[in-house]
Order: C-alpha cells, then sequence, then structure tokens
C-alpha cells in the first residue's frame, strides 16, 4: 500500500503558466520584434539595470574576466569540462549514418547533420549557474554545431567572470552579457546587433521558459524547463543524514522546486522531518530550501520495491537519486526518469556541476516522453533515397500507384506512373 504522509501543494503544469507571465512574454517579444535593439536595451535596462555600448563581449572584456579568475578556479572549469566532454563525445560516437539496400536497387540511408546555429542561454540571477555553460555549449561543439552563441545576464551589474571563462573554455563563438525574455527573442528573431539562430537551449526562470514555449516553431528548443525536481528513493540501508542532504540540496534551488522522499522504511519516514529542520537550522540557504520543503516537499511510504518502482516511475521526476541495497533494480524497472543518481556514493549536485552527464533535463512529468539535453538534440537524423534502376523504379511505382488510388491522391498517382510508363519498357 503507498500512503502519503506529506503532500506538496499542487505544482502547476507547464501549460498552465499563470497569465501575467504568459502575457508579459508575449508583449516582450512582440517589441523586440518591432523594435529590435532598442526594445533589446529598454528590457535589459529596466529588468537588470544594464546598458552597455555592445551586449556582445569584446575579446579584451573576455580576456579580462579569464585573467579574473585563480588558476584553481580555471582548473576546476576544465575538469568539469573535460567530464561533460568526454561523455558527450561517447554519445556522438554512438550516433552512425546508415545506408541499406532495402529491395534491388533500391537504397534508403539516414545522415546525422548538426544544426548550423544554436544559442546557449545560461542562468546567473539568483546563482551564476557557470556549469550550464559546460552542458550547452561544449555539448553543441562535440556535436559539430558550427556557430554557437552563449549568453547570461549580469551579475551584480557586471559579466559574471566565472560564466564567461566558462562559456570561452567551452569554445562558444560569441558570448553575450544580456538575460531573461528579451535575449531569448533577439536571438529567435534577430535584430540589428544579434544574429538569430536556429535553435535555443538552456535553464531559466518561468519567463524564460514560457519565451521558449512560445518562439518554439520559429526556431528549435531543447525543452520547457519547469523548477528543479528531486525525488530519493532509500530503504533501511541509508541513514536519514544523507537523505536529508539530498533532499535539502536540491530544494534551494527555489521556493517551488519539488523535493521528494519515497521510502518502504517506517523509520526513515518518521524521523526526516527532525533531520530537515536540523539542517535547515544551520544552512545559509534555508530561507528558500525551507519554503520549497514545507510547500512542496513530500514523504511517502510504500510497502515494497515493486510499490517503489510503481510510485517513482508515476512522479517521474527530473533527477531520481536511489539509495538502497539494489540500486541497479531500478535501473533496470524505472521508465520515467531525467537521470537516475545510483548508490550512495553519488548525487544529483555530482552530476550538476562535474561528472559529465548532461544536468538540463525534463520536469513537470515531462519525462514520461522525453529524455534531457545531450548531444542528439542538435542534430538532425535526416534521410535519403535513391533508386537505381529502372526495374526497381517500376516495382516500387506500381505498389505506389495503387496506394495513391486508394487514397483519391491523382497528382501522386502520376508521379508513380509516369515512371512506369517511361521504364517499364526498359524493364
Amino acid at each position: 500500500m503507498i500512503r502519503y504522509l506529506k503532500k506538496s501543494k499542487p505544482v502547476e503544469a507547464q501549460a498552465e503558466i499563470a497569465s501575467q507571465v504568459r502575457d508579459t512574454v508575449e508583449q516582450i517579444i512582440a517589441n523586440v520584434a518591432r523594435n529590435g535593439d532598442a526594445a533589446v536595451r529598454e528590457y535589459s535596462k529596466k529588468f537588470d539595470k544594464w546598458e552597455p555600448v555592445s551586449f556582445r563581449l569584446s575579446e579584451e572584456e573576455i580576456a579580462a574576466c579569464v585573467a579574473s579568475l585563480s588558476e584553481q578556479e580555471i582548473g576546476d572549469i576544465k575538469f568539469a569540462q573535460a567530464q561533460v566532454r568526454r561523455f558527450a563525445e561517447v554519445q556522438k560516437a554512438s550516433m552512425h549514418d546508415v545506408e541499406v539496400e532495402t529491395l534491388p536497387g533500391v537504397i534508403l540511408g539516414h545522415r546525422n547533420i548538426p544544426v548550423n546555429s544554436v544559442g546557449c542561454y545560461i542562468p546567473g540571477g539568483k546563482y551564476p549557474l557557470l556549469a550550464s555553460a559546460h552542458m550547452s555549449v561544449l555539448t553543441a561543439k562535440v556535436a559539430g554545431v558550427k556557430r554557437v552563441v552563449a549568453a547570461a545576464p549580469p551579475f551584480d551589474g557586471k559579466p559574471h567572470p566565472a560564466i564567461v571563462t566558462a562559456m570561452y573554455l567551452a569554445g562558444a563563438d560569441e558570448i553575450y552579457c544580456v538575460g531573461g525574455v528579451q535575449a531569448i527573442a533577439a536571438f529567435a528573431l534577430g535584430t540589428e546587433a544579434f544574429t538569430p539562430v536556429d535553435m535555443i537551449v538552456g535553464p531559466g526562470n518561468a519567463y524564460v521558459a514560457e519565451a521558449k514555449r512560445q518562439l518554439f516553431g520559429k526556431i528549435g528548443i531543447d525543452l520547457i524547463a519547469g523548477p528543479t525536481e528531486t525525488l530519493v528513493i532509500a530503504d533501511d540501508s541509508c541513514d536519514v543524514e544523507i537523505i536529508a542532504a539530498d533532499l535539502l540540496g536540491q530544494a534551494e534551488h527555489g521556493v517551488n522546486s519539488p523535493a521528494v522522499f519515497l521510502t518502504n522504511s517506517p523509520e526513515l519516514a518518521e524521523t526526516l522531518p527532525a533531520e530537515i529542520e536540523r539542517q535547515l537550522a544551520i544552512l545559509s540557504t534555508a530561507p528558500v530550501a525551507s519554503v520549497a520543503w514545507r510547500d512542496y516537499g513530500e514523504i511517502i511510504l510504500c510497502d515494497t520495491v515493486d510499490e517503489l518502482v510503481e510510485e517513482g516511475d508515476r512522479i517521474a521526476s527530473e533527477h531520481v537519486q536511489v539509495m538502497t541495497r539494489d540500486p541497479l533494480y531500478f535501473l533496470e524497472h524505472m521508465t520515467n526518469y531525467g537521470a537516475l543518481f545510483l548508490g550512495q556514493r553519488t548525487n544529483v549536485s555530482y552530476g550538476d556541476k562535474v561528472i559529465g552527464t548532461n544536468h538540463t533535463l525534463p520536469t513537470t512529468g515531462t519525462a514520461r516522453y522525453t529524455g534531457g539535453l545531450w548531444v542528439g538534440k542538435f542534430i538532425k537524423t535526416c534521410t535519403y533515397q535513391r533508386v537505381l534502376t529502372d526495374e526497381a523504379s517500376v516495382l516500387v511505382g506500381e505498389y505506389c500507384s495503387r496506394l495513391c488510388g486508394m487514397e483519391g491522391f491523382a497528382g501522386h498517382k502520376e508521379q508513380a506512373d509516369i515512371r512506369i510508363r517511361r521504364y517499364k519498357k526498359s524493364a
């Protein structure tokens, strides 16, 4: 039996974004479409108090950001990027062009073609998320994208040196200090100073997510990300201290970040609330994490391991951390998750920052039908066909002609029939 000992407020589905957010984003996009750079500058001044001569950073400005970091800081960024690059390259190597002769003289195939240009948005308002530069810019470069543009809002009134350094080391071709809806709109629509891109990726707040939703179709996107989510699944082989730390480590993302504990241990379910409160008393980000736990924290008690799997799949969380006697059981049986973190030696923070898997992941239950950002998101798998002989064209054409006739497509039928007439004599 599955029992809900602590329930959260209902989390709004992404399709039900508050009308105020939707309307505001719609107005900003329309203004950027009409007025270009002037509108971008207007909103940057209004929202970020940032009005530089140029939003694009010069080589000198980038070099100054890199020079302001210590050798240790630069080394740490390089280490993280090496891990992300290594795994992305392995993923890229798993994708193969194919070509096969399906019938005598009929050749079908596909080619994996990188998108030509991508805009990577790196959030930097509340926290300077430099790890997002690794996950987007570097992954796009490994995929083979020719032009990768990176943008982040100002932090404390200037470009954040660590974010800019991460963008630069990841291989960004252009770096901009501009944020919010105005950045997404500028790169999607193009202005005097912003050359448009084919695709925009990266996380952001509700306004950035809504901008991507409204502009999808005009440009491609990775996914529409909601608040960060974490699900911890543990049995009595795990201790309550590490469980509480892992829940609060993700709850600090935002006051609406769901943090869910799923267990078959009544003792852990009973003792967790007190341990959460103990850790909140010493956590510097408690003003955020405490609200997230209060409003969106859950404790769910199950009887069996199979119920844990069933409930985990129902939740379809962005991050799923499994700390049980047999974590591989969940790898073999769970189907709905953004990323799995198996065993007590790993955790979501490793995945967020450094271990090598991508941290841009599906939220709000969308893990039921999509995975997260990876090299394949930047690559179009495009098919082609060749017919080498008259005989093959007639063979396929006769089937095609009859099938078109069933559907009433006279023009389609003639496309087949003209080839039958032309090639049947020689065939």
